[in-house]
């Protein structure tokens, strides 16, 4: 029998689809699970190997998370990441504390490099740890593989019964032989064939909708980002004309956006109406400061806008949209935390007309998205569009919106974009973007006293969107910048580089 996939069991970590896509990225299929779903209902038809994700509660806690013990009787080897690892540590005996600090961010570590998990790893290397529990006793039968200063146990096995875990997080670009290790249990240990293709999943996913949903007339939320860009083209293979896609400009865009957007679906081939509800929009978000308030107002609303719509379209009951992974797990999945509500997952209202909603990219990531729109045909250009959230210069604009707040936003933002294309970084960094603060900063403008508002740009690089680091801007622009904004853009007194990563910040400011 052929070994193709991988399980991956979720116990609420915030990256464990990450971990799925790092599988994929090795061309390994896999797929992801609640960490409770019984062994009677999963397809174990080719599996090669189960990992066990990371996860936020304590194993030593009455209602912990747990895992069906079965998994540990279907003779393929198990992965245990950060919380996985102590939740095998404990099932087969082992102790767990929770010391005085946790540990966090990047981290040296050392490994026993006979482990076959840490074949082609150098001896130290970086490693990023994310927990507060450790091990206190190792279970009978495992060995010590791998520590650091703060954790005595951060790496262990038991090779007689093919268990492997780790108390950091390989999956995480911030550790630095991560993706080795992952192939050295994929592949080296489990033996799965690298039969995944994104070709594959884009047959997939477009016969299941043209399956379950022939006959349906369905409402496309588009806003001219790649995500829904893709979503929608995927719907209308799949079931075509019955197919409506909406592009709403809620007044929050950027410079020029709603024409050129317009202008770009034409050759798209895609049912695209405009609607401009710009003042309906404005006026409910105005006065709101709170971010998450103007995220769920804006959600809302966008939904509203759409169920007049989808009425006018023969009552469609379905609504399409862009949501990709990261956005479901920064608005808390099935047991993970909640970071903020995106406006197409935790900002939907529970009483919407739709009967459902159709999400056909979410369990993918952005470069994931982007390989699956040329896969399908969806043009370059688009393709690599820069991301634009959902709620746009809403949650770009710190506290209350306001036209002159939007309208500096608008006009910094199109500067950078033409300076960052003007110095051939367009498709090198992955997201760049203005805020507007409301921090008010001293200057001197015409041998005069000014004071005026604090512009931050964000600029940043990731394949993943889950972790990300600030870009390496060249000092030269940035200079360019500053001075453009501060002498083009009233209002603007100052200008700021944000060089936080991904975690311990997220790529947007609200």
């Amino acid at each position: 029998m052929s070994l193709n996939k991988i399980i991956v069991l979720d116990f609420g970590g915030q990256t464990d689809q990450l971990i799925v896509r790092r599988v994929r990225e090795l061309g390994v299929y896999a797929e992801l699970h609640p960490c409770d779903i019984t062994m009677d209902s999963l397809d174990l038809e080719g599996l090669a190997g189960i990992i066990l994700s990371g996860g936020p509660q304590s194993v030593n806690d009455k209602e912990s998370l747990r895992a069906d013990s079965r998994i540990f009787d279907l003779g393929v080897p198990i992965l245990g990441i950060c919380y996985g690892l102590q939740y095998i540590n404990r099932i087969f005996g082992g102790e767990i504390e929770t010391p005085t600090n946790g540990e966090y961010g990047k981290t040296p570590l050392l490994v026993d490099n006979k482990s076959r998990l840490f074949n082609n790893v150098p001896q130290e290397s970086t490693i990023w740890m994310n927990h507060k529990d450790r091990i206190s006793k190792l279970a009978e039968g495992f060995k010590k593989t791998a520590w650091t200063l703060n954790c005595p146990v951060a790496g262990m096995e038991n090779e007689e019964k093919n268990i492997y875990a780790v108390q950091f997080h390989p999956e995480v670009v911030h550790s630095e032989y991560g993706k080795i290790m992952l192939a050295n249990f994929v592949l080296g240990i489990c033996k799965a064939e690298q039969t995944w293709k994104m070709d594959d999943f884009a047959n997939q996913i477009i016969n299941e909708i043209a399956t379950k949903y022939k006959g349906q007339k369905m409402i496309c939320a588009l806003s001219g980002g790649v995500d829904s860009s893709v979503a929608a083209t995927i719907v209308s293979k799949a079931i075509g004309e019955d197919l409506q896609c909406i592009f709403v400009d809620h007044g929050l865009l950027r410079k020029n956006e709603a024409d050129e957007v317009m202008e770009t679906y034409k050759n798209l081939g895609l049912n695209v109406k405009k609607v401009d509800a710009s003042e309906e929009f404005l006026t409910k978000l105005k006065g709101v400061e709170d971010p998450e308030t103007k995220r769920k107002i804006i959600g809302n609303h966008f939904v509203e806008v759409f169920e007049r719509e989808a009425k006018e379209f023969g009552d469609a009951k379905y609504l399409v949209q862009g949501t990709i992974y990261p956005d479901v797990i920064e608005s808390g999945k099935d047991k993970a935390s909640v970071i903020k509500s995106h406006h197409n997952v935790g900002g939907l209202p529970e009483d919407m007309l739709f009967e459902g909603l159709v999400e056909p990219l979410r369990d993918l990531f952005k470069d994931e998205v982007r390989e699956l729109g040329e896969s399908i045909g969806v043009p370059h250009d688009m393709v690599w569009r820069q991301p634009f959230p959902g709620p746009g210069l809403g949650i770009r604009v710190i506290g209350e919106i306001t036209e002159e707040r939007l309208e500096i936003v608008r006009e910094t933002d199109a500067i950078l974009r033409e300076e960052i294309k003007n110095a051939g970084l367009n498709e090198d960094v992955w997201q760049y973007f203005t805020v507007w603060t409301p921090i008010k900063t001293v200057g001197v403008k015409g041998d005069a006293r000014s004071y005026d508002n604090v512009i931050a740009i964000r600029a940043v690089e990731t394949t993943d969107a889950m972790s990300v680091e600030a870009s390496n801007l060249p000092f030269e622009l940035l200079q360019t910048l500053s001075s453009r904004m501060i002498n083009e853009v009233a209002g603007v007194g100052r200008v700021v580089y944000d060089i936080t990563s991904k975690p311990p910040g997220t790529i947007e400011w609200e």
